[in-house]
């Protein structure tokens, strides 16, 4: 008996007959195992029939990779596996905002690597547009994208978002030297005055590039809201100001006095190293 025992093809026998169901409850397991392996080669080589059958056959499009933590549909952004991506964006399961380990989404990575048709699809659809931290707006104006930065706006994108050192799109937009962007931006009222942790703000980030141009617009943007400040000061002062009914040969004081002895021109703070304000 011990030695028929020590046949294979008997002890496989042997635990057939005891356990007729094995085979049967380890099958989902193994194609679990093997379904998680081809659904993530499929994604890295943009093959969307394999991932429809694999979807078909009930697996989880939100499913979570262990490098990055990166769902699908974060994969096929960042690796523009845009066939994969196009089947998720229909699925009405997937997490259109799930997070990848650093925080970013599908829509922050679209607008991070340029690829605007992804952008404003994830848009359309309902992605999240405005979220503590880094945002879309934060990216798409690092590169430049006015397009994205338009449509972002359109859909109530915060313009003066801070990111965790508190640095703001337009600040992004400065540093990286994107004249029509920084343009732009200030259009739709951006703060131009605003202040990072290192007490910078978008003129310091020009300057430390040396983007002349840019310089120069932020600068004349400044002196504008200066002067419209000092403009509608004396308006609303002249207004409320009494009228005068004596003929008293005292004056208001200071009447002689020009307007600018009484408004002086903020001091901008001295550039310093801004290399801990990039992501």
């Amino acid at each position: 008996m011990k030695d028929h025992l020590l046949d294979p093809s008997r002890r496989q026998l042997f635990a057939a007959a005891i356990l007729p169901g094995l085979e049967k409850f380890l099958e989902p397991l193994a194609r679990k195992s093997n379904s998680y392996e081809e659904w993530f080669a499929a994604i890295a080589i943009d093959d969307a029939l394999r991932c429809q059958l694999l979807l078909q056959r009930g697996f989880d499009p939100n499913t979570i990779e262990p490098e990055r933590l990166d769902t699908a549909l974060l994969l096929s952004v960042r690796h523009r596996a845009w066939k994969v991506f196009a089947l998720l964006l229909k699925h009405p399961d997937v997490q259109l905002d799930a997070r990848s380990r650093n925080g970013d989404t599908a829509l922050m990575i679209a607008a991070f690597n340029g690829d605007t048709k992804a952008a404003l699809e994830l848009i359309d659809k309902g992605a999240e547009i405005n979220r503590p931290g880094w945002t879309a707006l934060h990216y798409a104006s690092a590169v430049g994208n006015v397009v994205l930065i338009r449509k972002l706006i359109e859909n109530s994108a915060y313009i003066d978002a801070e990111s965790p050192n508190k640095t703001t799109p337009l600040m992004m937009a400065a540093r990286a030297g994107h004249l029509s962007s920084v343009q732009f931006l200030i259009a739709e009222g951006a703060d131009v005055t605003a202040k990072n942790e290192l007490g910078l703000n978008a003129i310091d980030f020009a300057k430390s590039q040396n983007h002349v141009a840019i310089v120069n617009l932020l600068e004349r943007t400044v002196k504008q809201a200066e002067t419209k400040s000092d403009t509608t000061a004396d308006t609303k002062a002249d207004t409320a100001a009494p009228p005068v009914t004596s003929t008293a040969t005292t004056q208001p004081e200071n009447s002689s006095n020009s307007p600018e002895d009484f408004y002086k021109e903020a001091a901008q703070p001295t550039a310093e190293s801004e290399s801990a304000t990039q992501k």
